[in-house]
Order: C-alpha cells, then sequence, then structure tokens
C-alpha cells in the first residue's frame, strides 16, 4: 500500500486531565468527564459530578472537553475504552482520560477507527498490576499507518457506510435477544400473577427451611484445592459461575465443614446486594461437579423442602418468578446494601396447585425454556459474528486493502 507508519504521538498531541478532588465535587456547576462517563465508542452521562471553577486558582480552559473531542479511559476495568463526545455540555477532563488533539495530517474519525483495533492491545499493555493503567508515552507509542488524509476520509466514508448497516442488523439481533429473554419472564409471571381457585396458599417456611452459609476466612484460602467456596459473585444472574474470582479452602475443610457442604441438586440464594439494584436474590441449583462446594455467608440453602407439597424444579421457577421477586425485593433491608432475611422470607405466601399439576407446568416451562435458549444461542451467535465482522473489517482498512476492495467489503457487511 506504500503508507508510511509513525507513531501516534508524532500526529496527535494527547492532552491529560486534572486531578479535581472528590471532596470538591457539588451539585451543580462545570460537569466533569470522569473514567466512568467512557463506556465505548461514546460519552455517557453516567453519574455527572460538578465543580465549581472559582474553587481553583489555575486557569482550567485547558482542561475543557466540548462537542466532538475524542476521548480515551487511561486506568481502570475500562482501560483502552474510546469514545465521542457528542453532546453540546462542555466538561471538565478529569485525571486518567486522556484528550487526542490532532494534527492536520490525521483525520479524527480515523484515529477513532485506529483506536477500535488497539483495545487488545491497550489492555495486554496495561495488565500486570492491581489496576490496568496506559501511560501518555505508551498511547503516543502506538504505530499508525498514515494514508494521505483525503484517503484517510475517503476509508472513513466507507467504513461509517458499512457500519450504519452492520449496526442495524446488531441492534435488531440485541433487540430479538431480549425479546426472548422477556418471553419467557413474561409467561413466568402471567402463571403466578393469575388468580387460580384451587391452588393452595401456604407460607414459605411451611413448604422449606434454610440453612445460612458459613463466616469462612479470608486468611484459611490457598492458592488451590479441589474444595472451593461458593460466594455470592458465584450466582451471577442466576447462573453458577465457579470461575468467578474463584477461592478455594484447604483440603481438610471438606469434612471439617461437612455441615455446609453442596450437593447436586440443592437450591441456594444469594442475600445481599445494592439498594435499588436487583443483583441479589439470584437463586441457583447446584450442578454436577468434582469440586466440593462450601457454602458461604449471606447466601443460603433451601433445606428440608416438604416434596408432598412442592417439587424442587416448581419451587425453583418459583424463585426466579417476577410475582415472587417483587415481594422479596420488598422485603430487603439496608441503607445502601440490601439484606434479606431468610425469617422474613418464611412469612412470603406462594400459591401451589397439586403436585401433579406441579409436574405438568415444570414441563412445559422446561420445553419453553429450552426453546427460548436455543434462540438465545441464535442470536448471539449472530451477535458474535457481526463484532467479528466489525474487527475484520477494521483490519483490513488500515492493512490497505479498503483502497481495492471497498464496494465488496460493504456488500458482504450487510448481507
Amino acid at each position: 500500500m506504500g503508507w508510511p507508519t509513525v507513531n501516534l504521538g508524532d500526529v496527535s498531541d494527547l492532552q491529560n486531565g486534572f486531578a479535581f478532588k472528590s471532596k470538591s465535587f457539588k451539585d451543580s456547576g462545570t460537569p466533569v468527564l470522569r473514567i466512568s462517563n467512557i463506556q465505548g465508542e461514546e460519552v455517557s452521562d453516567n453519574r455527572p459530578v460538578y465543580v465549581d471553577e472559582n474553587d481553583y486558582s489555575e486557569n482550567l480552559s485547558k482542561y475543557y472537553v466540548n462537542q466532538g473531542d475524542l476521548l480515551i479511559a487511561m486506568s481502570g476495568g475500562t482501560t483502552g475504552k474510546i469514545g465521542f463526545l457528542r453532546t453540546g455540555t462542555r466538561y471538565l477532563l478529569n485525571q486518567r482520560v486522556g484528550l487526542f488533539r490532532p494534527t492536520k495530517k490525521l483525520d479524527k474519525q480515523y484515529l477513532f477507527y485506529f483506536l477500535l483495533t488497539k483495545s487488545e492491545e491497550s489492555l495486554k499493555i496495561s495488565a500486570g498490576s492491581a489496576q490496568p493503567n496506559l501511560s501518555t508515552k505508551q498511547i503516543k507509542g502506538f504505530q499508525i499507518p498514515l494514508p494521505p488524509v483525503e484517503e484517510q476520509k475517503r476509508i472513513v466514508a466507507i467504513l461509517d457506510e458499512v457500519f450504519i448497516g452492520i449496526d442495524t442488523v446488531i441492534a435488531n439481533a440485541e433487540k430479538n435477544l431480549a425479546n426472548a429473554r422477556e418471553l419467557f419472564e413474561s409467561y413466568l409471571s402471567n402463571l403466578f400473577n393469575e388468580k387460580h381457585e384451587k391452588w393452595e396458599v401456604y407460607e414459605l417456611g411451611d413448604l422449606c427451611d434454610f440453612l445460612n452459609g458459613f463466616a469462612f476466612k479470608s486468611k484459611d484460602t490457598v492458592e488451590t484445592s479441589n474444595v472451593q467456596l461458593i460466594r455470592m459473585g458465584n450466582l451471577y444472574q442466576n447462573n453458577l459461575d465457579l470461575d468467578r474470582k474463584p477461592a478455594f479452602y484447604p483440603e481438610t475443610f471438606a469434612d471439617e465443614f461437612e455441615r455446609y457442604r453442596l450437593n447436586e441438586g440443592d437450591l441456594i440464594i444469594s442475600l445481599t446486594g445494592t439498594v435499588d439494584k436487583e443483583d441479589y436474590g439470584y437463586t441457583v441449583e447446584i450442578p454436577r461437579t468434582d469440586r466440593v462446594l462450601l457454602l458461604n455467608q449471606r447466601i443460603a440453602k433451601f433445606v428440608n423442602i416438604d416434596t408432598s407439597l412442592i417439587g424442587k424444579s416448581f419451587l425453583l421457577f418459583v424463585l426466579r418468578s417476577r410475582f415472587f421477586l417483587d415481594a422479596l425485593y420488598a422485603s430487603a433491608r439496608g441503607v445502601r446494601q440490601a439484606n434479606l432475611s431468610t425469617v422474613a422470607m418464611k412469612k412470603m405466601t406462594v400459591s401451589l396447585p397439586s403436585i401433579s399439576e406441579q409436574q405438568q407446568i415444570v414441563k412445559n416451562l422446561s420445553q419453553l425454556q429450552n426453546d427460548i435458549q436455543r434462540l438465545q444461542a441464535i442470536y448471539q451467535e449472530k451477535l458474535n459474528s457481526l463484532k467479528e465482522l466489525k474487527q475484520s473489517l477494521l483490519q483490513k482498512a488500515f492493512s490497505g486493502e479498503l483502497t481495492a476492495e471497498g464496494d465488496k467489503l460493504m456488500g458482504e457487511a450487510v448481507a
């Protein structure tokens, strides 16, 4: 292609933010643009904070962020994320957020598309510390192919058009994925919201009891073993994820804490989360596993389930229904941290059909759930393919392949 490759710092400056102190934040004034505002490709007005510029002796004008500015997160979990400020609101740039100031040799939108190809590299560069960090030097050291500005604009025009088509398909796939999830939840909610004359009403405490987890000490953890502690983070969104920040304990704990061992088929529920967020009350059924699993504090196990009144599979559907969850969240206590009480949960009421009807309902719900999960897998695969296609097109753009194949790639993308 014959394009020169230069250091990004040769064709763009990077403005670093000011170290505003959180204690100086106010309820009004000039909004501060922080790392949390950069969510990917655009800047969001996420939990805005403000400062009074009159409180500072420094001239803060060089930290102004205006509409159309391109920014990058330089620390934390979103390191390497980039975004344009699309709104007309003027912000002040906070520390660990970088603002690109390209020269006339570099089109800003071309730079944006180039930086989308650097997300994985940014994470690799910033890895190896407790908190990922990118330095100004590292960012300026990115190698960027530099065709003439007119060619940059031509590449941008092609990518803009192609990505509009791809993003439309992605939006439709995401909508279909959300609709698939909502379909099952709606069916489940309607089932338990309807009044059933022949269903009997019970308190949850009439149907089962609870075993609360043990307060295992973090100082007792080991690097690896076959004994794993099940913590609230492992119950994320009603899925048991054993690889999500696993915590292991000595093999001797398997017998020492046998009372808190979990077995295949056990039902457990997380009891603590965040006020005004539904990040708790997750219920999972323990699957078959070779690991010894132990029950941590603030997770409860359902025990002594009266199977003459309620089947375990039916109970699981009840616990995940909107009808039950609304009552569950309403019972939570706490100012910032929401806490559920198993004592209060025992007082919650549940309407039940006969065991034979429960079995038929479970059969129907399981079939519907399987069908929806197949749909979700199809939509998720399509989403993954579309996102991979975007990355493939970006790689081709910066290797010069759009020069000769632009029209062909556009057709492939929206097909």
